[in-house]
């Protein structure tokens, strides 16, 4: 072990990690499963997605794993029936919030959402849905946003602003009428900053953001964007 690094328990296990790094880190580098939506190495942690709360010996509350750091002696309980039950009332949430019947989706077999939802045995919603009244805007010769599959994860905007540089994308209002917008709430065709680079739809975790004609099937999501990312370090 060197000079720098410590040892802290996840789950039980003993793992091994260095200064800097949080307990997400950690628990990845040794194949500890914490589920999240919003996260993507090498990008700043947003902890919007909440799928990461993680149970911390003398906390009194939850803590994100993504945004906590790791500590020596450290103890963790990263996968619990508590945890469980939180994170599949969050997915629930995410779920009955917007339009995600996977069915009619272009990005079945491929999302996220969809994935988590089974893991955590969810078939079927079992929260009313809010029937959120978002629109679909396909103005790109490129690509389309269709708000009702949004999470708000905010995965696109910090790849357009950490990664591309553009800062196109953003989210605007409150609660449930939260929506993506880019250039200040212009249509995606009159938005003049996008530099049509397909990272956003590259790391989307639903089907919000998809190029159009492509087949999804011969897309590995966040792929081209992680392997960027990587070349960065």
């Amino acid at each position: 072990m060197s000079a720098a690094s410590f040892t802290l328990t996840i789950d039980g296990v003993t793992v091994e990690t260095t200064a800097g790094q949080t307990v997400l880190d950690a628990a990845r580098a040794h194949g500890i499963s914490i589920p999240t939506l919003c996260f993507l190495p090498g990008l700043c942690a947003s902890s919007s997605c909440r799928l990461c709360l993680v149970e911390v010996k003398d906390s009194s509350r939850l803590l994100p794993a993504c945004h906590t750091e790791a500590k020596p002696q450290m103890e963790v309980v990263a996968n619990s029936e508590r945890l469980y039950r939180y994170r599949r009332t969050v997915l629930e949430l995410l779920l009955g919030e917007r339009a995600h019947e996977c069915a009619t989706c272009a990005s079945t077999g491929l999302c996220e959402l969809e994935d988590l939802a089974r893991r955590h045995g969810i078939t079927r919603p079992s929260l009313p849905s809010l029937r959120f009244a978002g629109e679909a805007d396909a103005s790109n010769s490129r690509f389309q946003l269709d708000q009702r599959r949004c999470i708000l994860c905010r995965r696109c905007v910090q790849v357009c602003a950490e990664v591309e540089r553009a800062r196109t994308l953003d989210i605007s209002g409150r609660g449930t009428e939260s929506r993506l917008i880019l250039d200040l709430n212009r249509p995606w065709a009159e938005a003049e900053s996008c530099t049509q680079c397909g990272k956003c739809a590259d790391c989307c975790p639903t089907g919000a953001i998809t190029e159009k004609g492509k087949p999804l099937a011969a897309v590995y999501r966040c792929q081209p964007v992680l392997a960027y990312l990587q070349l960065q370090k």
